[in-house]
């Protein structure tokens, strides 16, 4: 892999959620302040919409790690729950025994009970979905019914969800009307700009630990942004593979014609496209065979 050659201690631009990674951008500290401020007034249900690749994963991650202690979590990555696995996967994240034998009417009242007990310990409970554009409808009604536990001053249950735009256009529907007026606080993730990709790109080679010259120069990192959206999935993407073709090749320097071969075996970007993974995968062995046999002819 290329982390010798540029002098990289972990790989930079890989699409693992990592927030040792993360970088504070105003889009991504806005929504932070947004269901800062909402988890603290104890509202219902706060939603967080973006486009695949904008980054709603990491920030899901980065409210679980900085929230404040008071704060007792239920986390659900994977929402493909009906009803009743919902209210198991709650009741397991909030420590209630037992949780996958009870008939569904004993197990509504421990999660009541549990969550009673937690806010007698001055707890506040926050659930977490992400990806909540998959949950069934069924189980977007479940979630409502589980916010009208309350006291007479505070929710017992707030409620955050990550979603894809599809989840704004079921709520949409008259049926879920409801449940859409309880939506106090709401966020959507934009894409990125030129400066906000160069400052993006350059944080994770930091991060990474390159400490040699710029790599990605600013004409190269606008070129980044108009053929990414600036989507930070995408961006990492190109990124990355960018990185392996100059190992390849013996660079030093993100180039236009890097970008272009890394674009067109992107097929997210470019859908046309008739450069496949095998042709990347010649490329990139083509580069690392010039490059050793030009190390060879050095030593000789």
């Amino acid at each position: 892999m290329y982390l010798y050659h540029f002098g990289l201690g972990e790989l930079p631009f890989t699409l693992t959620p990592n927030t040792n990674f993360y970088m504070p951008m105003a889009m991504h500290d806005e929504a932070l302040a947004v269901l800062s401020t909402a988890l603290q007034t104890g509202e219902g249900f706060i939603k967080v919409v973006g486009e695949v690749g904008t980054g709603k994963t990491l920030l899901c991650r980065k409210l679980l790690n900085d929230i404040p202690d008071h704060f007792v979590t239920a986390y659900i990555p994977n929402p493909y729950l009906n009803p009743d696995e919902l209210r198991r996967a709650v009741a397991v994240e909030l420590g209630v025994k037992q949780a996958q034998r009870m008939s569904v009417q004993l197990l509504t009242q421990r999660i009541q009970a549990r969550l009673l007990e937690l806010h007698g310990q001055g707890h506040s409970v926050v659930l977490i979905l992400d990806e909540a554009q998959a949950l069934p409808e069924d189980s977007l009604e479940a979630l409502r019914l589980f916010t009208n536990l309350e006291t007479e001053t505070r929710k017992l249950l707030q409620v955050v969800l990550f979603a894809q735009p599809e989840l704004d256009v079921r709520l949409a529907k008259t049926e879920f009307r409801q449940l859409r007026q309880r939506i106090t606080f709401a966020y959507k993730l934009r894409s990125m700009d030129a400066h906000e990709v160069q400052q993006y790109i350059q944080h994770r080679l930091q991060v990474a630990g390159y400490k040699g010259a710029e790599l990605f120069p600013a004409k190269i990192c606008n070129s980044i942004t108009r053929v990414s959206k600036g989507i930070p999935r995408l961006v990492n993407i190109l990124c990355h593979k960018m990185l392996m073709l100059a190992y390849g090749q013996g660079h030093y320097k993100m180039t236009m014609k890097l970008l272009k071969a890394a674009v067109k075996d992107t097929e997210s970007i470019e859908k046309g496209s008739k450069v496949n993974l095998l042709a990347f995968s010649c490329l990139l062995g083509l580069g690392i065979l010039w490059l050793a046999y030009y190390t060879l002819a050095v030593k000789l």
